[in-house]
């Protein structure tokens, strides 16, 4: 047994105190005293016997067992405190041994801690200003690239990332103006959003390409940053992740209502036209499309629908659900699995329940957690009689029955497996000449009814001019989100 030996040294240097014997008052001292010069005897003194007058050997006697008293209670008092010593011994080798069995059991059961990677807390500090933004009321953009900023090491510049799309926009009023679009509708900003980015054009002598789909590892299994719109804005090229974030993000600027909006492996925009029509914008081929091309993909079930899981406008808190899920998809890349995974597709999952992306992430960490256990344990799950020995580790049961609640939900979402090659034929077929000339009439009839409310406006107010408002101060549009301070 292991014994603190400063506390041992203090017991020691304590004894020592106890073995001083105290004065005692109130007890009377017996021992007579002696008169040096004796008055002389008398005829008349009383001879006193000797035997009747008191000794020193009660005194002696006294004091003898007051030190057997007081080393008694020495005694005592050290078998007191060596019990006591004993005992927090005892409760210090217990917790020792508690916290060697449970940072074992960690390194058994949970994944070791990402920590000191180098970027890990950038990634933590987006995690923070992603909490810190109102769930209904926060910039599209500044979400957007507090997520992507993470995976650079937060090296990005948000001024200059602001600037040019506050530029772009400004270019993209211009062209309204040109055009003779109606900057008040909704409807025109989404159809010149829509002919910027599908479009070649000029405007005010600077010309501007369309964007183009980047087929060269479209998922980004290689290269992460393909998903990402600071990419697209730099190379002019993206997919099906990037393409439908700049729009929302343009769309916020120019102050056009726009929604996000998914299908199987696939994400894309959808707005209401002036005839309270919804539109889907299909920016990976630039074409407008009816839900009917994206039920041709044939991998949407009806549970889906029902589960809005597909083919369901995403509002604020969820969309903001998937840029926590965009943030952890980042780290999973970059580092892998911990307990920062953990943590941010949690926090999807408490803004929208049935985030098929996040339900799915989920399940691949309990997936990936349980076949880590299972590997520290010398189990293989794939075979059945080894399998059956997990039912000796009930944490190792808990894990399995975590990921198959969790697989149990994708399934019951509606969810379905569409493998790559699917996904790439029906994004092919979109193409189709009369999908093309469907897309061309919607865009004509859109250009035409815009007009036709346009002029019914312009009529409107000249028969009923508003009355005129005090000018009010704007706003400062260059001050810097809280976020970032």
């Amino acid at each position: 047994m292991k014994i603190n030996f400063t506390v041992l040294i203090f017991i020691l240097l304590g004894i020592k105190g106890f073995s001083q014997i105290p004065d005692f008052l109130g007890i009377p001292n017996t021992t007579p005293s002696v008169n040096k010069n004796p008055a002389p005897k008398s005829s008349n003194s009383v001879i006193i016997n000797s035997a009747l007058l008191p000794t020193e050997k009660p005194s002696f006697d006294v004091k003898s067992s007051h030190r057997e008293n007081i080393h008694s209670r020495n005694e005592k008092m050290i078998a007191e405190d060596m019990k006591k010593i004993a005992k927090e011994e005892e409760i210090r080798i217990q917790k020792e041994s508690y916290e060697k069995a449970e940072e074992k059991e960690n390194a058994i059961y949970n994944f070791s801690s990402l920590s000191d990677k180098v970027g890990t807390k950038s990634y933590y500090d987006a995690f923070d200003k992603l909490s810190s933004l109102d769930t209904d009321n926060y910039s599209v953009g500044e979400a957007n690239f507090i997520v992507e900023n993470a995976y650079f090491n937060n090296k990005k510049s948000f001024m200059k990332f602001r600037s040019q799309i506050k530029e772009t926009v400004k270019l993209l009023k211009r062209k309204m103006k040109e055009q003779k679009f109606d900057t008040l509708s909704n409807s025109s900003k989404n159809l010149m959003l829509f002919k910027f980015l599908s479009e070649d054009m000029s405007i005010k002598g600077k010309n501007h390409k369309a964007l183009k789909y980047d087929f060269e590892d479209y998922m980004g299994k290689k290269d992460w940053t393909k998903m990402f719109v600071d990419k697209l804005m730099e190379k002019g090229s993206g997919q099906c992740h990037s393409m439908p974030l700049y729009y929302l993000i343009l769309a916020e600027e120019l102050g056009a209502e726009a929604y996000l909006s998914y299908a199987p492996n696939h994400s894309y925009i959808r707005f209401m036209n002036e005839e309270e029509q919804w539109i889907d914008v299909e920016l990976t081929n630039g074409m407008f499309t009816g839900n009917s091309l994206i039920l041709e993909s044939g991998y949407i079930k009806s549970e889906a629908l029902q589960n809005k899981i597909y083919m369901n406008n995403l509002n604020k808190k969820e969309l903001l659900s998937q840029f926590y899920t965009d943030l952890e998809n980042g780290y999973i890349h970059k580092y892998g699995y911990d307990n920062f995974v953990f943590k941010t597709i949690n926090k999807a999952l408490e803004l929208s329940p049935n985030n098929i992306f996040a339900n799915m992430i989920r399940a691949n960490y309990d997936i990936s957690r349980f076949e880590l256990a299972m590997k520290n344990l010398g189990i293989n799950p794939r075979n059945k009689e080894e399998l059956q020995n997990i039912r000796n580790y009930p944490k190792a049961v808990f894990l399995l029955n975590n990921a198959n609640e969790r697989q149990d939900k994708i399934e019951n979402l509606g969810y379905e497996f569409m493998p790559e090659e699917a996904y790439e034929s029906w994004l092919s077929s979109m193409k189709k000449e009369d999908n093309k000339q469907k897309s061309e009439e919607i865009a004509e009839r859109m250009k035409i009814v815009n007009a036709q409310k346009q002029k019914e406006r312009a009529e409107a107010l000249k028969k009923f001019p508003p009355a005129k408002k005090e000018e009010k101060e704007k706003p400062k549009t260059n001050e810097i989100p809280k976020a970032w301070l």
